[in-house]
């Protein structure tokens, strides 16, 4: 075969993997309508449900409080309603209406009697509500919770001996499903146990995935390993003892496969030092690697040497994809990770990269590029700038030679960068200005007020921390410990919209003062806050009660966003952001090319 020829057939070759991988659906949760009856302090109250991303786009809906219709013609331009006419003892449905006829009602769902709904914990003595994540877990279209529970954390830099980290899963109502007991073979805090929910067999219904160690107790008691095994030192650090990867049943508990974890340890000065720190860090995520079925992949080490290893879970085993290793011909992808990461589709294959930090490694496990920026605290990642092509990346960096860098997410190209030879701790971006097309960004450590074009706007800038849709409006709020804030872009000054804290909710990871988890769980599109209470003995999970004249399908149909739920609870936290611009301005929310995957048999309500 001729070169000429051969380059022919290669090329065919790629562009048939890319237009099947563009052409393919990814798998996707079959939620329910989500619907949420809150009651206000006028005595009415607030309707708020859920459009699908397989819905039609001139969908309509009816409401329903108990048997009665109580709107004059389907709702079509929002997924809001307010009832006048309430009870307390009122029961709501929403029922679809596509193409004039009406179809299946929901579930009825009774009224919240404030904002929040409480959901009790059976925190174990001493214990601490951490991060959570979400999932449905038993096939039935609503999220359960997966929270970690945290007794005596510490950081890999900190020695000691750590508490027994437990993960638990709870339904919204509270009703406990099942413990998982970490064991004392992993050290407790937030680089160790970072676990994924996601429906990962394309089943319906959610497994979750992490590390584990001899000793590990799943939700049923089996132990994983030796029960007996202590590999402890004087100083609290585990370095040695074997290591283990585990998928267990998001219903039960229960350890359903566990394989070595890739990559062991090894030598622990490998790592970048001798006591045990930076062997010990680790990041996780969920991508669509081949643009159709979710994997896992586990993460170890961004300081210096780097490795990722992508795992496919299906009919019931795990396979080994690829690993990708900075000490096996990426020398300068070495010491380029962040305190988390984020997931995505940059090169526009239909496949997802998983950006590292200052590097993005391809679909196949290959880098597809380093900035050489070095390590980093905080990122964004979406379509911050509309008028440019693909997708961007804000960061923040401790190299103190770029103190914060917006690049294109494909390439690693710098747009423009905040120099400063401090170390830049936190960086945010969102849309808060609609003065200006496209997100908004700043960074602490006098990193100031920005445009995506890269043009200052401002000394004055809000908290650099979470970001939510809470309000009506297009733009984005605050989101701040226990307080949810509106920024003045005129004023430069903050409109505080929630203070939870008045209702007993607490911040947890210390300074970074995150929620457990954000996320759109429940309602139209607009985003609600999971906080602990200051007690640990429940959660409060919190949605908004203000009208929108938009509307959007949920934000967990949408593959950026939904994978940012899944590592959201990975490390530093970062706030989740849609893969397409979402701010004033905007352009109509793409399609979502899914394939909603039912579960076999749903559970009964």
């Amino acid at each position: 075969m001729s070169v000429k020829l051969r380059l022919v057939v290669v090329l065919v070759f790629v562009f048939m993997c890319c237009a099947s991988a563009l052409g393919a659906k990814r798998h996707m949760e079959d939620l329910d309508r989500g619907l949420v009856a809150v009651l206000q302090k006028n005595g009415k109250v607030f309707l708020s449900w859920r459009m699908l991303g397989t819905d039609p786009a001139d969908i309509g809906f009816n409401v329903y409080r108990g048997n009665e219709k109580i709107n004059s013609k389907p709702a079509t331009d929002s997924t809001n309603y307010i009832d006048s006419n309430s009870s307390p003892s009122s029961r709501y449905s929403v029922a679809p209406v596509i193409g004039g006829v009406e179809q299946a009602k929901s579930e009825p769902v009774s009224v919240w009697g404030n904002q929040y709904l409480t959901i009790p914990l059976q925190t174990p003595p001493g214990y601490t509500p951490n991060d959570a994540s979400v999932g449905d877990l038993d096939g039935d279209g609503q999220y359960e919770i997966v929270i970690k529970q945290e007794q005596n954390p510490k950081d890999n830099s900190q020695s000691g001996v750590t508490g027994q980290l437990k993960l638990e899963a709870y339904e919204l109502d509270g009703t406990f499903l099942w413990r998982i007991d970490i064991g004392v073979n992993i050290r407790e805090g937030a680089h160790y146990t970072q676990f994924m929910v996601y429906d990962f067999d394309s089943d319906g219904r959610a497994e979750i995935a992490c590390k584990t160690a001899d000793g590990t107790t799943d939700g049923l008691g089996n132990v994983i390993g030796s029960a007996s095994a202590d590999y402890r030192n004087g100083n609290g650090y585990i370095l040695t003892g074997p290591e283990y990867f585990t998928i267990f049943e998001g219903s039960t508990g229960r350890a359903l496969v566990t394989t070595d974890y890739i990559v062991p340890r090894g030598k622990v000065a490998d790592w970048g030092d001798k006591y045990g720190n930076r062997v010990d860090r680790f990041l996780a995520c969920v991508a669509y690697l081949d643009g159709v079925h979710p994997s896992v992949v586990m993460c170890r080490g961004y300081y210096t040497r780097t490795v990722l290893a992508a795992w496919d879970f299906r009919d019931g085993k795990l396979k080994h994809r690829w690993t990708f290793d900075s000490d096996k011909g990426y020398p300068k992808y070495a010491g380029q990770g962040n305190h988390n990461l984020s997931v995505g589709d940059v090169d526009g294959d239909g496949k997802d990269e998983i950006i590292y930090g200052g590097c993005v490694i391809d679909d196949d496990g290959t880098g597809l590029y380093t900035t050489g920026q070095g390590h980093g605290d905080a990122m964004h990642f979406s379509d911050m700038d509309p008028t440019r092509d693909g997708l961007e990346v804000w960061r923040c960096v401790e190299t103190k030679v770029t103190g914060a860098a917006f690049t294109d997410a494909a390439t690693g190209q710098v747009i423009f960068e905040f120099k400063n030879k401090a170390d830049v701790g936190r960086a945010c971006a969102g849309d808060i200005d609609p003065r200006y097309l496209g997100y908004e960004m700043w960074a602490s450590t006098g990193c100031p007020l920005y445009t995506c074009k890269g043009v200052q706007i401002g000394s004055k800038k809000p908290a650099a921390n979470f970001m939510v849709w809470w309000d009506g409006d297009l733009l984005r709020e605050v989101l701040n410990h226990t307080t949810i804030n509106k920024w003045n872009y005129l004023s430069s000054t903050k409109t505080n919209l929630l203070s939870a804290d008045t209702y007993g909710a607490a911040s947890i990871n210390g300074t970074k003062g995150t929620p457990a988890l954000q996320a759109d769980i429940l309602g139209d599109w607009r985003e609600e806050v999971i906080w602990r209470t200051s007690d640990n003995q429940s959660l409060l999970l919190f949605t908004t009660t203000i009208p929108t004249e938009h509307r959007f399908y949920t934000f967990m149909h949408d593959p950026i966003y939904r994978l940012g739920i899944a590592w959201q609870n990975v490390a530093y936290n970062q706030p989740p952001h849609t893969g397409f611009y979402m701010g004033e301005g905007m352009k109509p929310q793409p399609p979502a090319n899914i394939k909603i995957v039912p579960a076999k048999s749903k559970k009964k309500k």
